[in-house]
């Protein structure tokens, strides 16, 4: 079951369970405005464009590397979060289409 944009149902689930988190939802409203939300950090590559490193993800957290590389890999198998790597670093940002989508179906628009 998928509505016209193709999103699942199970789509839809996989993505409402990576944000039932409370510390990925807050990682997901700091990549909605890296600039400002990591300006404490030196970029290692453009954040609009790329992400924002893992590092400095990590680093305001506060959290253990490899708590935050796993709920960064649920936001990214949920299709919530792209990654990109630049070096031995991996950057995300958000995926903003699916997102709306996610969104518009969660409100019933789609």
């Amino acid at each position: 079951m998928s509505d016209k944009d193709g999103l699942s149902a199970n789509e839809l689930l996989d993505a409402l369970k990576a944000l039932a988190n409370p510390v990925r939802l807050q990682i997901m409203d700091w990549l909605r405005d890296p600039v400002a939300e990591f300006a404490e950090y030196d970029p290692i590559a453009d954040r609009i464009e790329v992400g924002v490193c893992v590092s400095h993800i990590q680093a305001k957290s506060g959290l253990a590397q490899s708590t935050v590389s796993s709920y960064m890999t649920t936001l990214e198998r949920a299709g919530l979060v792209q990654s990109t790597r630049v070096g031995k670093w991996t950057h995300y940002r958000r995926n903003e289409i699916l997102l709306r989508r996610v969104g518009d179906r969660v409100a019933g628009k789609a």
